[in-house]
């Protein structure tokens, strides 16, 4: 049975009018405004905290706001949402207890206070939609409030990756509205809970996979999978750290949890739709892997770590898609594994952070060595890259150990005969390498920058000297952020039966997992084989690529240098020629249409339409000033007559009356243009629409 409960409701929009209210407050008392905005957090998390430990599955809280732009507002919370509704309001805690510090010389702090917070209500609003229309709203919203974040400092790079970003949201929206439109044609319903009966139903299969991939590409493009994640190593550079955390960390999710609502509700246990997606995963997951590699910028490897790790959790949407019942490995692999990399990325962007706040550099030559004599942030740092490395006893170990199994389970089925899709055993061998390749890119990558920060000293010796001298480098609140966040990793990865069993049991509730046939054994030497193969992968790849051509020799040492090829730029080699050409070609079209068109004109007006003689016009003005005009000449000139006055002026009322009607005319389009008139004119049509809804609604 479900309660209505509209605490929902105020987890949503509780935020968004603490964003309103500390903006006002921001206005006059700045430090008012810091404590203001953590205080909307830590309430937030503690409601949502709360909600967590008294969830029961047998019982989900809705709420709904009837009337809302016509189909209304749909909210619920079952065991997934409660998850991601917990990760959502922790890692929005920690980054704002962090952003007092890191904002401390910043400009503009009162705008990124208010679209934090904005942006929070909105992601707060697509975890727990229940419906794909209430998601499509909230995903709008937190697209457009998110751009702020990464246009945050003005700057000429920062306003491009904005404007990729941006782009990249508003196609990908539009396209997934185009998709909602023909999957609510098709089924006559968005919501979320009844998709997967009635697309087994539906008979049009094909409309159903049109819809599920202009569904696909708008979430996909925010999530960052390939070809749609040119803007992440972009965006996430010039953000602030805090920002940078919940982008990779949290919005991407968002991305994901629209993808498993297609792949897992829509489109449930089809072979062919979840080759699709492993495939766009396992392309996804190499190629994040490959460029962060390669990149010498500490947050654009981490960006492009977090497309990596977007391509491992798609793996795990596209393995349940070909297991169907026997998902159950590959649904708490996707879960956890999206759980592991929002945390994961709120400590390494947050360390980061430390960094950039302390000497405003990112460069790995640059910032060398600050962290040779700073155990904590070494501490902190190290449980984030142990983590995403898949390390034993760290959280990410479980959930890419999880994804492995899946895939080799797979596989057997293919040895077995039994399989549902087109995979080979041989397709799948190859599947299962770039997994273990791409876990060991990430052990060398992950390796690569920790030596660099905090066991490498830097070329210049007065700059080391600077950096250990650092000693108050970050705040208490500050610290206690990071270090709750770090600590948390280990817990998870040291008690897996207990903390991530846990997590996936209730976090499985969207996928349709099948059960689970026995407990799993997370470090028996089966399971462990996979991560050891990885971090021997790993560790060759450090020492046979990183040291020797990644780096080069220099008159002070040896330095770190990107030899990624610049046309391999999808953005500025393929995405944005294509529009241009696009462009082109429809100017060109319009152009042809046009003169098209007036041809055709001409030639009516010449045959059908032939042009009569054109009646009297005076030469200035209209024909009412010219009449009127001279029935006044007439009248001055009869008065004139009767009564002689040399002193009186001569009037030309015809010349006097056109030029007036052109001053009254300029003075009108003055009015008409001015900003103050354009709102008027949209106030009235605001109120008028206003009436008109209230009086069809009540």
């Amino acid at each position: 049975m479900m309660k209505t409960n509209f605490i929902l409701a105020f987890l949503v929009f509780y935020p968004i009018v603490g964003a309103m209210i500390s903006y006002i407050i921001g206005r006059f008392r700045k430090t008012a405004r810091d404590y203001f905005a953590d205080f909307i957090v830590v309430s937030e998390f503690a409601v949502v905290l709360y909600l967590f430990g008294s969830f029961c599955a047998d019982s989900p809280l809705v709420c709904t706001i009837e009337r809302f732009a016509g189909f209304g507002l749909h909210f619920t919370l079952d065991g997934f949402r409660s998850v991601y509704a917990l990760v959502a309001a922790l890692m929005w805690m920690m980054t704002t207890i962090f952003s007092k510090e890191y904002f401390k010389h910043y400009h503009n702090r009162n705008r990124y206070y208010l679209f934090m917070l904005l942006t929070f209500g909105a992601t707060m609003g697509v975890f727990l939609s229940a419906d794909l229309y209430t998601t499509f709203i909230f995903f709008e919203m937190m697209s457009f409030t998110s751009y702020v974040w990464v246009a945050h400092d003005e700057k000429k790079g920062s306003l491009r990756a904005a404007e990729t970003y941006l782009a990249v949201a508003v196609i990908g929206g539009m396209v997934m509205l185009m998709g909602l439109f023909l999957l609510y044609h098709e089924l006559g319903t968005l919501e979320i809970a009844s998709l997967l009966e009635l697309a087994e139903a539906c008979e049009n299969k094909a409309m159903l996979y049109v819809a599920g991939a202009c569904i696909t590409i708008g979430f996909g493009a925010k999530a960052g999978a390939f070809p749609l994640h040119i803007w992440l190593p972009k965006a996430h550079p010039v953000a602030p750290a805090p920002a940078s955390a919940l982008l990779s960390g949290i919005l991407t999710k968002s991305g994901i949890f629209g993808m498993l609502v297609v792949s897992c509700n829509l489109l449930y246990g089809d072979g062919d739709w979840g080759k699709v997606i492993l495939l766009l995963g396992t392309v996804t997951m190499f190629g994040g892997a490959l460029l962060a590699l390669f990149s010498v910028d500490l947050k654009r490897t981490l960006a492009c770590s977090s497309m990596s790790q977007i391509g491992f959790i798609m793996v795990g949407i596209g393995m349940q898609g070909l297991l169907r019942e026997e998902n159950s490995l590959a649904a708490r692999g996707t879960i956890l594994h999206m759980v592991n990399h929002s945390l994961i990325k709120l400590v390494l962007f947050m360390a980061a952070g430390v960094i950039f706040m302390n000497i405003h550099k990112l460069n790995l030559n640059e910032i060398r060595g600050f962290g040779r004599k700073k155990p904590l942030l070494n501490f902190i740092f190290l449980m984030g890259a142990l983590g995403i490395g898949g390390i034993p006893l760290w959280n990410g170990y479980v959930s890419k150990t999880l994804l492995h199994e899946a895939i080799v389970e797979y596989t057997n089925l293919c040895a077995e005969g039994v399989a549902v899709g087109l995979f080979t055993v041989t397709g799948m061998k190859w599947i299962e390498w770039i997994f273990l390749i791409s876990g060991g890119l990430t052990v060398a990558y992950m390796t690569k920058l920790y030596v660099a920060v905090f066991v490498e000293k830097n070329a210049d010796p007065k700059e080391q000297e600077r950096f250990d001298g650092m000693k108050q480098y970050m705040n208490v609140p500050s610290k206690v952020a990071l270090t709750i966040s770090a600590v948390l990793l280990p817990i998870m990865g040291f008690l897996p039966g207990i903390v991530m069993d846990f997590l996936a049991n209730r976090g499985t509730s969207l996928m349709h997992a099948g059960k689970l046939e026995e407990k799993i054994h997370y470090f028996s030497f089966t399971n462990f084989k996979g991560a050891l193969i990885s971090i021997m992968i790993g560790a060759i790849l450090y020492g046979l690529v990183v040291r020797p051509l990644l780096m080069r020799k220099t008159e002070t040492g040896r330095e770190y240098v990107n030899r990624w090829p610049s046309w391999m730029d999808l953005e500025n080699y393929f995405y944005r020629p294509l529009i241009i050409v696009l462009c082109a070609e429809g100017g060109f079209f319009s152009r042809i249409c046009d003169s098209l068109v007036d041809g055709i004109v001409v030639l009516l007006r010449k045959t059908v339409y032939r042009d009569k003689p054109l009646p009297f016009e005076p030469t200035e003005g209209t024909m009412f000033t010219y009449h009127l005009g001279t029935l006044l000449n007439a009248i001055e000139a009869y008065l004139e007559r009767k009564h002689p006055d040399k002193k009186h002026k001569h009037h030309e009322f015809i010349h006097e009356l056109a030029l007036l009607r052109l001053e009254l005319g300029e003075n009108r389009m003055v009015i008409s243009r001015s900003l103050s008139f354009g709102l008027m004119l949209f106030c009235l049509g605001f109120i008028l629409t206003t009436i008109y809804l209230l009086s069809v609604y009540w």
